[in-house]
């Protein structure tokens, strides 16, 4: 998939909601004391926050592609070795304790290379921790696939439509299993409170609906991204006190090398 060049203000507009899958995650790494800490996918170091809170002693690397975002992060903690690289490919001097990567991996293809190229990354006695959106079915995403289909835009986006990018569970149980000591894997569905108009296309233009909006120019983007609104606006209505609900599932991985 192309890079996406990311805005760290429309992206953090939900960073709520964003952030509670990480620190559920976090919660249920069993280290103590790990000396090198890395979040992979760190964006603009909300996550890498909570990872310095909860191992104030560890050396801590945040890795990102987006100069953008680790901008942002910079000037969040220097005291962080924040490096710019495609979280892909990149790979740390010597294994790390903990390999900390939240809401990234799905942009991520080939999870079948990846994930065993991953556990390589981490030390004996350590853990690869992943959360992974798994919304890809719902309205709030289809309705993306469905607009690129039908508009005149379909030729430049279309080849932007990506297969399912997580698989379900049992599949990284399968990949996992055989190559680590323990392994925890499980899913949440977060049933997401929000507030505004048309709550849900804004928190999808944040990421997954990004990509597609910046393939296009001027009056074609604006009549992309409304005709997105208008399927998602009927998908999920405001309930009677304001409130849009949004359900939103998330799959989890701690792996123990």
């Amino acid at each position: 998939m192309q890079a996406t060049s990311w805005d760290p203000a429309q992206y953090l507009r939900w960073s709520d909601h964003r952030l509670r899958p990480a620190v559920d995650l976090l919660q249920r790494v069993p280290l103590a004391s790990p000396a090198r800490v890395v979040d992979l996918g760190c964006g603009t170091g909300n996550v890498t926050a909570l990872l310095r809170a909860r191992w104030p002693h560890a050396r801590v690397t945040g890795v990102d592609a987006s100069g953008t975002m680790l901008e942002r992060a910079r000037a969040s903690d220097p005291g962080v070795d924040w490096r710019q690289a495609d979280v892909g490919t990149w790979a740390p001097p010597a294994p790390v304790d903990v390999l900390f990567s939240n809401a990234t991996l799905h942009w991520l293809d080939d999870h079948a290379a990846l994930f065993p190229r991953l556990l390589t990354l981490v030390a004996p006695d350590g853990a690869l921790a992943v959360q992974m959106p798994r919304n890809f079915g719902e309205p709030s995403h289809t309705s993306i696939y469905e607009v690129a289909r039908e508009g005149r835009w379909r030729a430049r986006v279309e080849p932007l439509i990506r297969p399912e990018p997580c698989k379900p569970p049992e599949y990284y149980w399968d990949l996992l299993a055989p190559r680590v000591r323990a392994l925890d894997v499980w899913e949440s569905v977060y049933t997401q409170a929000l507030t505004g108009d048309n709550p849900v296309a804004d928190f999808v233009k944040g990421s997954w609906l990004k990509p597609f909006l910046d393939a296009l120019d001027g009056a074609e983007r604006a009549a992309f991204e409304h005709a997105y609104r208008t399927r998602v606006a009927r998908a999920y209505p405001p309930r009677a006190d304001g409130t849009t609900l949004f359900p939103f599932r998330r799959l989890f991985i701690v792996a123990r090398c």
